[in-house]
């Protein structure tokens, strides 16, 4: 529900471009408008399921935020993920080990992943970016307006593409629910959930060991015989 309720939630500034996504402006924040989030977010889902080859779209996303939810995107519709740096030449420079010629690119965030479509744009690959009201949409042909800076939100968009993905290509129903859960695109911060681990573990105190002092003991009188007496023997009578 976190995700839901903080994806149509913009930033306070607003570019012309994006004024027609926003449904209402408020002094602290720009709402957006969830239908045409939706009619877009099909629209980009026609796009991608009508590549023939899946591997030939390429998304992307530097942030952190985005990186588990490419990766899991990339898995569930057999397309190629770019999580983390984008290697500058990556779609003009042949010589590059990592080169790559998409047919089309997705990208979580137009101003963290701009070298991407800067390069896009030199090769001809359409765009297809999640935008938020600020974000400028320069060489993108499809801007699918949703909150970018919650990590829950961009889950949510990534799980919503990728099952409207496989709902056109014919791999799932539209009637029956998708087994997969949108928490599985969402982003996790380790240490948080380390710290969070150690603070749930019982305090388990050790209490210090009694130690008991030995019981004197007669020496002497457990020996049972003298000590003193002679005990020279001749073993050769």
């Amino acid at each position: 529900s976190s995700g839901i309720n903080a994806e149509y939630g913009g930033t306070a500034n607003c570019t012309f471009q994006m004024e027609g996504y926003v449904f209402k402006k408020r002094t602290e924040s720009c709402i957006i408008d969830i239908k045409k989030t939706w009619e877009k977010l099909l629209l980009a889902a026609r796009v991608i399921a009508s590549i023939e080859n899946p591997s030939d779209v390429c998304v992307i996303s530097s942030r952190n935020f985005g990186q588990r939810a490419v990766l899991k995107f990339a898995s569930h519709t057999s397309s190629t993920a770019i999580a983390g740096r984008f290697t500058p030449g990556t779609f003009t420079n042949q010589i590059q080990a990592a080169f790559k010629e998409p047919r089309l690119l997705v990208v979580t965030d137009p101003r963290a992943d701009h070298q991407a479509i800067m390069e896009s744009s030199y090769v001809n690959i359409p765009v297809i970016a999640f935008c938020n009201t600020d974000s400028p949409t320069k060489y993108v042909d499809i801007a699918i307006p949703c909150n970018i800076n919650s990590s829950d939100s961009i889950g949510l968009m990534w799980w919503m593409l990728a099952r409207e993905v496989l709902r056109m290509r014919g791999s799932i129903h539209r009637t029956v629910e998708w087994e997969i859960m949108p928490d599985l695109f969402f982003y996790r911060d380790e240490t948080k959930e380390a710290e969070a681990e150690v603070a749930a573990e019982p305090v388990i105190t050790e209490s210090a060991p009694t130690f008991t002092a030995p019981t004197t003991t007669d020496w002497a009188a457990d020996a049972g015989g003298d000590w003193g007496a002679d005990t020279n023997t001749d073993w050769t009578a």
